[in-house]
C-alpha cells in the first residue's frame, strides 16, 4: 500500500526550496544573503565576465545557462516530449558582458524563475515519478550552479 504525498504539501515544499534558492533564505540550506538573486546583485558586469580559469565559464555564462535551463524545463512541462535544446550554445557564446547585458541576463533569469514558479503553482497533480524528478531537478540544478557562482566569487575576490 502506498502513502501518496498530498499535492499541496509537495508543491509548497518545492516552492519553499525554490524561494530559498532564488530569493530568500529560510534556513533550510543557505546562509543569509546567499540566495541566487542576492548573490547576483553584488556582482558587477566586469566580475560576471571573468572566466574563472582556463577553460572555465564566466559567472555570466552560469547565469545564462540557468535561465536557459529554466526555459527548457518550462517548455518540457508545457509540451509533450523533450524539446530540442542546444546546451553548448550558452557556454560557447557567453563571454564578456556589458552592464546593460548583465542586467538583462539577471532580468531574464528572474522572469524564467517566475514562470517556472507559476507552472508549479498551477500544476493540478503530480501523477508520476518522471515529472516529480524533473521538477525537483530545477532546485538541484540551480543550487549546483549557485554553488559554482559563489565559488567563482571566492576566486575573483582573492
Amino acid at each position: 500500500m502506498t502513502n501518496p504525498i498530498h499535492r499541496d504539501d509537495f508543491t509548497n515544499a518545492l516552492l519553499l526550496l525554490l524561494d530559498e534558492t532564488f530569493d530568500q533564505e529560510h534556513g533550510i540550506y543557505l546562509d543569509k544573503g546567499t540566495s541566487m538573486f542576492a548573490t547576483l546583485d553584488a556582482i558587477s558586469a566586469e566580475e560576471a565576465s571573468l572566466p574563472i580559469g582556463r577553460g572555465c565559464a564566466s559567472i555570466a555564462a552560469q547565469v545564462k545557462h540557468v535561465a536557459f535551463y529554466l526555459e527548457v524545463m518550462e517548455n518540457y512541462f508545457r509540451t509533450p516530449g523533450h524539446p530540442e535544446a542546444d546546451w553548448d550554445l550558452v557556454w560557447q557564446t557567453t563571454k564578456e558582458v556589458a552592464p546593460a547585458q548583465w542586467e538583462g541576463m539577471k532580468s531574464e533569469l528572474r522572469q524564467n524563475y517566475v514562470r517556472i514558479k507559476a507552472l508549479i503553482e498551477h500544476t493540478p497533480a503530480w501523477t508520476s515519478e518522471r515529472p516529480i524528478a524533473e521538477i525537483i531537478s530545477v532546485v538541484v540544478h540551480t543550487a549546483y550552479h549557485l554553488g559554482e557562482i559563489r565559488q567563482a566569487l571566492c576566486m575573483i575576490n582573492e
